[in-house]
């Protein structure tokens, strides 16, 4: 009897079940048709950028190629996430099994941790770019744009696999109840039934690396940016400067306050409530805003959008 209840402790359910908004029944439609509205949007956003990145002559500079990844990234995010959110919304049985899950939350927090390198290796493009014009094209080279990029992808996979390695240990005794939209690790943590010490203590020690340290350099970066851009004593130049930073600096804004909120609070006093929509501000907001961001705000990228059009509606014409 007893191996059984252990054999039953430690195996993991078959299916969780996302609450989402199931409490507020009332909800539901209005927030499928944002979700829904929201996920054609940042696909079509992020597709035209990654396209006219790779297409135009004009676009070939590291800032469109770090742009370009960022695009990927952010079509990765979305996908992860909001096709399972949008089912379990249009339908009764609200769940995910244990595997699909583990997938979820494996994929989420990779593409969260290559995000906080990436947009550190976005800074110190645009620190070259305006502390160092005349040295640019040498230092800011294709080859250190790759490696730069690959230790993007590569450290934050590596800081999935230890989470994931520590997160599918954790027994859960039958609790199968997510209080959130999709599966990422603090809510896996906080649904454990054992001593999560470890889980706990790695989730704020990697949080702190990914997120603390690359926004010291990404604040820093900008620091030096803004003594050089006041130094310009042309007014159109400082504005110039300012433009090609902005959008950065607005996208660093929407990815890291929500992140740093969920992933450098103590444990004690996370909420899932308040966690599932920070969640999903960050999984489907932030993704669909960063294109429009970057291409209303960016003449090279609407004039690389106009010249495509340009092109595609000459082929149909034909």
């Amino acid at each position: 009897m007893s191996s059984d209840n252990q054999s039953y402790f430690w195996d993991p359910p078959k299916d969780f079940i996302l609450l989402g908004i199931s409490d507020r029944p009332w909800l539901e439609l209005p927030l499928f048709v944002v979700l829904l509205v929201s996920y054609v949007l940042a696909m079509l956003g992020n597709i035209s950028i990654i396209t006219v990145s790779q297409l135009d002559p004009q676009l070939q500079s590291p800032m469109y190629i770090f742009l370009s990844h960022l695009s990927f990234l952010d079509l990765c995010y979305t996908t992860t996430t909001v096709p399972q959110m949008l089912v379990n919304m249009g339908s009764s049985q609200k769940t995910i099994s244990y595997g699909g899950c583990t997938v979820q939350y494996t994929i989420f927090h990779w593409l969260g941790g290559t995000e906080c390198i990436l947009l550190a290796a976005m800074a110190l493009d645009r620190y070259v770019a305006i502390c160092e014009p005349l040295r640019y094209a040498i230092i800011m080279h294709r080859l250190l744009c790759q490696q730069l990029v690959a230790m993007a992808w590569l450290s934050g996979f590596g800081n999935s696999l230890v989470q994931v390695i520590l997160t599918v240990k954790l027994p859960f005794c039958g609790q199968q109840v997510l209080n959130n939209f999709f599966c990422e690790v603090p809510a896996m943590i906080k649904l454990s039934c054992a001593d999560t010490t470890v889980n706990d203590v790695t989730l704020a020690v990697l949080g702190a690396f990914f997120l603390l340290v690359p926004l010291a350099f990404i604040l820093l970066s900008y620091g030096f940016i803004a003594r050089a851009v006041l130094r310009i004593q042309s007014s159109r130049g400082r504005h110039k400067a300012f433009g090609t930073c902005s959008s950065h600096l607005l996208v660093v804004s929407l990815f890291y306050l929500p992140a740093i909120y969920m992933y450098l609070q103590p444990p004690s006093s996370y909420s899932q409530e308040q966690g599932k929509f920070i969640s999903l501000f960050y999984s489907i907001v932030t993704p669909t805003l960063n294109p429009f961001i970057y291409t209303l705000r960016n003449k090279d990228v609407k004039g690389a959008l106009r010249r495509l059009l340009a092109r595609i509606g000459r082929l149909c014409g034909r």
